[in-house]
Formats: C-alpha cells, sequence, structure tokens
C-alpha cells in the first residue's frame, strides 16, 4: 500500500503521469498489487488530472469533515493535560483555542498551535498560567509567520501573480494575467498559460491569501475581482529575482 500525503502537490511539482505509471504497475506485477491512497486539502483536486489518469484510478472519494469545537476541546484537553502541569491551562483558555479554530476551519493543529504559541508568550512573560490575551496575540502570530512562509516557499510564478494582483486596478483576471505576462517578460520569464494561471488563482484563493468574487455587470455579464490580503512586501522580501520591482509603478 502507498500513501501519499498532499498528493496535489506532488502533481502540481511532477505532473500526474506519475499516478497513471502507479496504477498501471500493478499490470507487471505477479503475486501482489499496489493499493494507492492520495490525501489532499483540495477538493478541486481530481478536476485537475487528465481523463486517462482519472479513468485508470476507479477511485473512492472519502471526505473528512472538520472538527466540530467540541471535539477540538477534547482534543487540547488531552493534550494539556499531557503538555502541562496542574492549573497552566484553564478551560476558558482551551475554550478559546477550539473556538478560534473551529470558526475557521476546524483544524485540529490549528487548535494545538494556538496553544503551544499562546503557552511560549506566557513563558516569555514569566508568567505561570496561560491568559486568554495571550491565545489572542498568538493567533496574530500565527497567520502572519504562516502567510510568510507559504510565500517564501512558492514558486518564482505564484509570486509574480500575486505582484500582478497588487499592480491591477481592476482586479479581474484579465487584467492580472496581462500584467503578469508583462512582469515575466522584466523578470526574463516564459510566462504560463491563462489556464495555469486562473488555477494558480483559485489555489491563492483556497490558502486566504486572496479573495476572489464573482462580481454581476448587468447585461455585459459577469466579472472575477481579485483582492489581495496580504502585506505587500512581504512577497518579494526573500526572493533576489523580485527584489528589483517598484510596487509603486
Amino acid at each position: 500500500m502507498l500513501i501519499i500525503d498532499e498528493v496535489d502537490s506532488l502533481v502540481d511539482k511532477n505532473g500526474d503521469d506519475i499516478l497513471y505509471n502507479f496504477t498501471r504497475a500493478n499490470e507487471q506485477m505477479s503475486g501482489g498489487f499496489i493499493s494507492l491512497i492520495g490525501i489532499s486539502n483540495s477538493l478541486t483536486f481530481k478536476d485537475k488530472l487528465d481523463p486517462r489518469v482519472r479513468s485508470s484510478l476507479s477511485e473512492e472519494e472519502m471526505v473528512f469533515n472538520p472538527y466540530k469545537v467540541e471535539q477540538l476541546q477534547k482534543i487540547l484537553a488531552d493534550r494539556a493535560k499531557l503538555a502541562f502541569n496542574d492549573d497552566v491551562v484553564s478551560s476558558a483558555v482551551i475554550n478559546l483555542c477550539a473556538a478560534m479554530a473551529g470558526r475557521e476551519n476546524g483544524d485540529a493543529r490549528k487548535a494545538i498551535d494556538l496553544l503551544r504559541v499562546a503557552a511560549e508568550i506566557a513563558e516569555r512573560e514569566r508568567l505561570n498560567g496561560v491568559e486568554e490575551r495571550h491565545v489572542r496575540f498568538a493567533l496574530e502570530k500565527i497567520e502572519k509567520d504562516t502567510n510568510y512562509e507559504v510565500l517564501k516557499n512558492s514558486t518564482t510564478h505564484t509570486k509574480i501573480v500575486i505582484l500582478a494582483i497588487m499592480k491591477s486596478k481592476n482586479g479581474n483576471t484579465g487584467e492580472v494575467y496581462d500584467i503578469y505576462s508583462s512582469l515575466c517578460n522584466n523578470f526574463e520569464h516564459e510566462p504560463l498559460t491563462q489556464r495555469r494561471i486562473t488555477q494558480i488563482i483559485s489555489e491563492l484563493d483556497q490558502l486566504g491569501l486572496i479573495t476572489s468574487d464573482v462580481v454581476s455587470k448587468g447585461r455585459y455579464g459577469r466579472s472575477q475581482r481579485i483582492k489581495i490580503t496580504i502585506p505587500t512586501l512581504t512577497v518579494s522580501k526573500d526572493d533576489p529575482s523580485l527584489s528589483t520591482l517598484d510596487l509603486a509603478d
């Protein structure tokens, strides 16, 4: 059995032929077979696959629903017993961590990170207990650090797309692609297709780095309006190839 976590990232980097080859490997095996389990946070991942790959997979889909607040409270309470001395973490702190994580996406890792970072903040203040204000500080710190890490590890083309969105006046996909293509020429990169850029925009939307809304223009149809949700200077901070861009242009 082969289990691939974040299978969408594997396909994005190496193409979907790798999945096709895994499924076809069973035809060359005797006395056994390969079972493939792919794990992804993207609900639209399969839509990007080549039809022959999807047919070869013959997949069975399972969707794991986000944790509810009550479930997160129990997970945190169990972890707190293992990690902290008695009376260090109150039920109010646990409830707040669970509520914040449950409000966003029900991610248990997010709830655990909130509690961990809140405890680190309290420790730096030389306090004997974690307070609710530490949880709120922790949320701000995690969101800031997460955006930075995502951007830092993004491809150059993804960063250029974000820069194009920043420089866009109307925020529609056509304008963003035109600016993106122009920036690629400035940076001496071959532009990706508009279809691929649309996929990157969708991925950025899922990550919460941008917001994308469809705006009705009456008899002129509908248009997608894209807005950035991250600090401007964060994008090119650690990419020397983008450092020459003047975002004020």
